[in-house]
């Protein structure tokens, strides 16, 4: 149970401060080389971590067990910051922008949840749309 919630409370956290950082890049600083910085510092705090998480395998074994997925969630990181960059350049509110992304990014995911992970769909998540759909109209007026 710690973990359920923990995982939450630290995307949400961790959420919050991607945001501020992400509305407080330099307008002028080219976003490309921020996110070079950002990918270095993460490199370095995932390597400090990765020695508390290894076990008894080495660096090179545990990527020999990495598919696809951990190169193409690279391109898709990229895209996810570097489009927060630009929304928040273009005037998006911090307020508003992330929550219209994320709403999006739910109805979006539903879907593909169906389709591909064989999740349940019922009656509370077709009114959860529907609710998502008004918000986002009253958010946007």
């Amino acid at each position: 149970m710690f973990m359920y919630v923990f995982s939450i409370v630290l995307i949400v956290a961790s959420n919050t401060v991607y945001n501020i950082c992400s509305k407080s890049i330099p307008e002028k600083a080219n976003p490309f080389a921020s996110l070079m910085i950002t990918y270095l510092t993460g490199a370095v705090i995932a390597l400090l971590l990765f020695n508390f998480n290894k076990g008894d395998r080495g660096l090179i074994q545990c990527f020999r067990q990495l598919n696809w997925a951990s190169v193409v969630l690279g391109f898709g990181i990229v895209g996810l910051e570097f489009g927060y960059i630009m929304a928040y350049r273009a005037g998006w509110n911090i307020s508003v922008g992330s929550l219209v992304a994320n709403i999006l990014l739910a109805i979006l995911l539903i879907p593909i949840g169906i389709l591909f992970y064989k999740e349940g769909f019922g009656i509370n998540k077709i009114i959860g749309i529907a609710f998502c759909f008004i918000g986002l109209i009253f958010i946007n007026r």
